[in-house]
């Protein structure tokens, strides 16, 4: 039907984004294409070291889901930040990624998961990895005629710990600034790896490398100042009704302190039994 359709349709699943755009006169497909009822699209598989989550399932299905919490703790951090309960029982995690809203939580976690994108279309499927998938505000990689069909993120190292911060006017709203964190550490625990993935400060998701500010550091003395410091250089934040450039700024410098802190603890070194984390 999408293979027919073109660029003249729309594909409908849990419609949370799409409807609103609808309403708003933002978006006029001539035709909406209904995959609720598609065989293969709601299932969520942990194996091979990734999460493969498809096209219809439900935020609060894979929030829920616990042996991909366990998994990716970062999943389930992130997703509970997500509108409200109403919005995730309906919406779906891959079209939000679809949907590519600059905001939005998904795009951010993909990112920071080194997580790929499968689209389909009559002409056969393609992996798109997240660096390429998010082009810009609202606009994803995916074509006309193609549809994304499922998402799968990679299960971090061991010794990874992670945590999700952000920050809105009122819960459920989109976020003035929001912050995803992994840090890694090593049998000593100390840091090897940290990065950080943010939203709402330009308008794709960012992610950056924060090892050099960070790394070696012992995580019960990590001083995240430095870490916090490399953020302005990579955001470019806009004012808006919510909050000024200048506030968003602020935020995800003290917002990226606390996730690199809250992952850190979060951590089991590697041959520990967690009860340290």
């Amino acid at each position: 039907m999408l293979g027919q359709v073109g660029d003249e349709g729309k594909v409908l699943a849990g419609g949370q984004s799409l409807i609103p755009m609808l309403s708003m006169r933002l978006a006029a497909p001539a035709h909406l294409v209904d995959i609720n009822r598609v065989d293969g699209l709601a299932t969520v598989e942990v194996a091979g070291g990734r999460v493969v989550v498809g096209a219809t399932v439900r935020h609060s299905a894979l929030e829920r889901h616990e042996e991909a919490s366990r998994a990716i703790p970062l999943l389930a951090q992130a997703l509970t930040h997500v509108a409200h309960p109403t919005i995730r029982n309906r919406g779906t995690c891959v079209g939000s990624l679809v949907h590519a809203d600059p905001a939005g939580e998904m795009p951010a976690v993909l990112s920071l998961l080194d997580g790929t994108v499968q689209v389909a279309s009559l002409g056969g499927t393609r992996e798109v990895s997240a660096s390429d998938f998010f082009l810009g505000p609202m606009e994803s990689a995916v074509k006309p005629g193609e549809m994304a069909v499922s998402a799968q993120f990679a299960v971090p190292p061991s010794g990874t710990g992670s945590a999700w911060q952000e920050l809105s006017r009122r819960h459920g709203d989109y976020a003035m600034c929001g912050v995803g964190a992994l840090v890694t550490l090593d049998a000593d625990r100390r840091v090897t790896r940290a990065r950080v993935g943010l939203i709402s400060v330009g308008p794709t998701p960012v992610l950056i490398d924060v090892t050099e500010a960070v790394g070696g550091q012992s995580i019960d003395e990590l001083d995240p100042r430095p870490a916090a410091e490399l953020i302005d250089g990579a955001i470019d934040p806009e004012a808006d009704i919510h909050a000024s450039a200048d506030y968003r700024g602020h935020l995800a410098r003290v917002l990226t302190s606390r996730a690199l802190k809250t992952a850190a603890r979060s951590a089991s070194p590697p041959g520990s039994t967690g009860e340290d984390s």
